[in-house]
């Protein structure tokens, strides 16, 4: 740190020093001029007069006065335009003990708004420049009392230019932090809403392929000694179950990896070109799925083919863990005008049917993807028992619409 970060550092630790040794200067400054006589013939000149006793006991009780004008600028300022004004009704010859008032306007304006400023120094610069002229010893045209004038406006600008700069630099200040901390939140809600649609993959694909791995161990348990072949079958689905589960999860956990990390799998996000291998997955765990499709091969973005498949996933896995053994599922995946409609009913009898309190994650996931994408999700028991699972999608998401757009665009 330079000497002069350290005197700026012990000035804004220390202020009272500060303005002692000020008020120390402004005294010096003010003695010196009383030397000075502006009105010999051979011109201004130095050790011609002496100042009054008065005069000096003034200019130090104003001096002293600024000691305290960061505490109470509008006191230390009344009491140096009162010691001002006495000096200037009786001294003789004059000093300048309107130093002090200066300064004090200076300080009441730069720590004041500018309505105060403009009155406080007009009432300043009037009554100074006015008793001096009218009481005092000199001429009222003498450059003393002109200078009085001068000078009480310099500080009076000087002070307000000082203020304005102040806030400037504030706002400035503030505008920079408020931007940062809508940066900040900015990112943390991207982190959040990345999270979350991670967790609800995850969720998907462990939800998924543990219920069929749940399922077919409980088959190979129950065949294992009567029916091996059955149970090797069982066995086999849970590899296959076990095995797909792994590499989802790890194309999803890839998402998360950083530059420097092996290379993550690049396998495209599972869409509704793979429903026939969904459903025949829950085939395979002994559930009678149907599949009807009336989308006449329509081209989904991204996110509606994704939020399409993991939807149909979640519920026939619902309808694996909850509708009961001999429940009968039915998909179906329809275009209707600019949206696509998904629907999946079973015939369960099964008690736990409806999500448990503090349970659901599954439909709460599969609302939040809808939401995401403006469309609209009904989920509720069917009339005559079983349950109902349906999404309406838009075929168009806001961002392929408006690549769209730009892109016809000349």
């Amino acid at each position: 740190m330079t000497t002069f970060q350290r005197a700026k550092s012990y000035a804004k630790a220390h202020p009272l020093a500060l303005d002692a040794a000020l008020a120390t200067g402004v005294l010096l400054c003010m003695v010196a001029g009383s030397f000075v006589d502006p009105h010999n013939p051979d011109g201004v000149t130095w050790g011609l007069r002496t100042p009054d006793p008065l005069s000096l006991v003034l200019m130090t009780l104003g001096a002293a006065a600024l000691v305290f004008r960061r505490r109470a600028p509008r006191t230390v300022l009344a009491l140096a335009c009162a010691f001002s004004l006495a000096e200037s009704v009786t001294g003789d010859p004059r000093a300048p003990v309107a130093m002090c008032a200066v300064l004090a306007l200076y300080t009441v304006a730069s720590t004041t708004d500018r309505p105060t400023t403009w009155r406080v120094g007009l009432l300043t610069m009037t009554v100074l420049t006015g008793t001096a002229m009218a009481a005092g010893p000199l001429p009222w045209y003498a450059q003393e009392n002109l200078a009085i004038f001068a000078w009480t406006g310099i500080g009076a600008t000087a002070g307000d230019a000082v203020r304005s700069r102040r806030a400037f630099v504030q706002a400035i200040r503030e505008r920079a932090e408020r931007a940062e901390r809508t940066r900040e939140e900015e990112a943390r809600r991207r982190v959040a809403e990345e999270r979350l649609r991670i967790a609800r993959d995850l969720h998907d694909v462990v939800a998924h392929h543990i219920a069929l791995v749940n399922v077919q161990a409980g088959v190979a348990a129950h065949v294992m000694d009567k029916r091996p072949d059955q149970a090797k079958e069982a066995l086999s689905h849970v590899r296959e179950a076990s095995r797909s589960a792994l590499d989802e999860l790890r194309a999803t956990v890839g998402l998360l990896r950083q530059s420097g990390d092996p290379e993550a799998p690049t396998e495209p996000a599972p869409g509704l070109d793979r429903l026939d291998e969904l459903a025949g997955t829950f085939r395979s765990a002994g559930l009678r799925v149907e599949v009807a499709r009336a989308d006449q091969d329509t081209d989904l973005p991204a996110a509606v083919d994704l939020a399409a498949y993991r939807i149909i996933q979640e519920a026939l896995t619902n309808v694996q863990k909850h509708a009961g053994p001999d429940a009968r599922a039915e998909v179906s995946v329809v275009r209707v005008g600019p949206h696509i409609e998904i629907t999946v009913l079973d015939d369960g009898t099964g008690d736990d049917q409806e999500p448990t309190p503090g349970g659901g994650h599954g439909l709460l996931g599969m609302r939040e993807r809808v939401t995401a994408l403006r469309g609209t999700l009904t989920t509720g028991p069917r009339y005559g028992g079983g349950f109902r699972v349906h999404a309406i999608l838009p075929v168009e998401t806001r961002t392929s619409a408006a690549s769209a757009d730009a892109a016809e665009r000349p």
